[in-house]
């Protein structure tokens, strides 16, 4: 595997930054007229047909051994159902700009469950201050009226956090899926994920009853078919030809292009606690990818 990226690994990071910040924001949008599990329902329901459909059409053939599904259902849970559940129950109370930077918190979670649920992964000098650095910026993003009690914008940031820590248990949990296709594993985690959401979303907000407008629909399906389908395939693109440590990389870039997006679509203005602690979750990643004090160590020894 190659551990550099070349300029078209760059323009897929790139791009899925784009998508991911954008989901964000079309999560936003569809929370206007729809209920929270009907949005979580239609992003991984069409993405599901979507994804099965480019399978078949590219002549892989689904799994048929029941324990392999059983793993997508865990997977389609911990991957897609839980955390997506959280991000759209937080986003009711929070702008989107707020959640992509608190979601940046992904490795932060990453390492620490690393250290305790692998034997590749270990805890350095390095990671524990890049997480200690990363928690001071999410202590600053919470503010210390946490402290008086958490209001509803402060269970809506938690609920985002807690959908970090849940993409950290399934990076970790999908690498069991390492002999499959990953359009395979793509279109079977998301297929479980509609089969976890479906019952859910009927019994408790009977979405048959709605009638979202065009504008709602439309957020609904490019959150489905761009947010989730394409962005999936794009992120175990980069991660079968870059690897994982590249792709940590689109953490660095997904607030960036969610706080611009909602501020040239939504007129989101986040003040500046926002910034410096996005600054500091930042500048805790760079420090648990370790690769900017490399390149600075080069620069100056050169």
């Amino acid at each position: 595997m190659n551990p550099t990226m070349a300029a078209k690994e760059w323009g897929l990071l790139l791009l899925l930054s784009l998508l991911w910040g954008g989901a964000f924001i079309l999560t936003e949008l569809a929370l206007v007229e729809l209920p929270p599990f009907t949005v979580v329902l239609g992003r991984v329901g069409f993405a599901a047909l979507a994804l099965i459909a480019f399978v078949v059409l590219a002549g892989y053939g689904l799994p048929r051994e029941p324990g392999v599904w059983g793993a997508f259902l865990v997977m389609g849970f911990i991957n897609n159902l839980l955390p997506f559940s959280l991000i759209v129950g937080g986003q009711v109370h929070i702008e989107g700009g707020l959640a992509a930077i608190l979601n940046a918190t992904t490795p932060l979670f990453s390492v620490v469950l690393a250290h305790f649920l692998t034997s590749e992964e270990r805890m350095t000098t390095g990671r524990l201050a890049g997480v200690l650095i990363g928690i001071a910026g999410v202590v600053l993003l919470i503010g210390p009226a946490a402290l008086q009690g958490l209001g509803a914008a402060g269970l809506g940031q938690l609920a985002v956090l807690g959908a970090a820590c849940a993409y950290a248990c399934a990076a970790i949990y999908g690498r069991r899926f390492r002999g499959l296709p990953f359009q395979v594993v793509a279109a079977g985690q998301v297929t479980c994920s509609t089969l976890l959401a479906l019952p859910v979303a009927l019994l408790l907000e009977q979405p048959w009853q709605l009638s979202p407008g065009l504008a709602t629909w439309s957020a609904l399906l490019a959150l489905s078919l761009l947010g989730t389908a394409v962005a999936y395939l794009i992120y175990f693109r980069i991660l079968a030809t870059a690897g994982a440590t590249n792709l940590m990389l689109v953490t660095f870039l997904i607030p960036v292009s969610a706080l611009a997006l909602g501020a040239a679509f939504l007129g989101e203005r986040l003040d500046w606690t926002a910034f410096a602690g996005m600054a500091l979750i930042m500048a805790g990643l760079a420090a648990i990818d370790g690769r900017a004090l490399r390149w600075v160590r080069r620069w100056a020894t050169a």
